[in-house]
């Protein structure tokens, strides 16, 4: 399982692949976007990422680009 730094200390344990950072790079930059959620859905967010293992950013893209995907598929 991958271990994801959420403090500026904590980036001493966690170990860089160079060359995946690199491939991933090339394959495309993220555009940041802004979205405005209640506390109570970002908490709850935030429990099913922390079972998952991944940041709840992470977990709500793969919530859009999934519901994206039925949509196209819907069409």
């Amino acid at each position: 399982m991958k271990k994801y730094a959420k403090s500026k200390s904590d980036y001493d344990e966690v170990e860089f692949d160079e060359d995946e950072v690199r491939k991933s790079r090339k394959i495309g930059r993220k555009m940041p976007t802004s979205v405005s959620l209640s506390p109570e859905v970002v908490e709850e967010l935030k429990k099913i990422a922390n079972k998952k293992g991944i940041p709840y950013q992470v977990l709500m893209r793969s919530f859009i680009i999934e519901g994206l995907e039925k949509m196209k598929k819907a069409s």
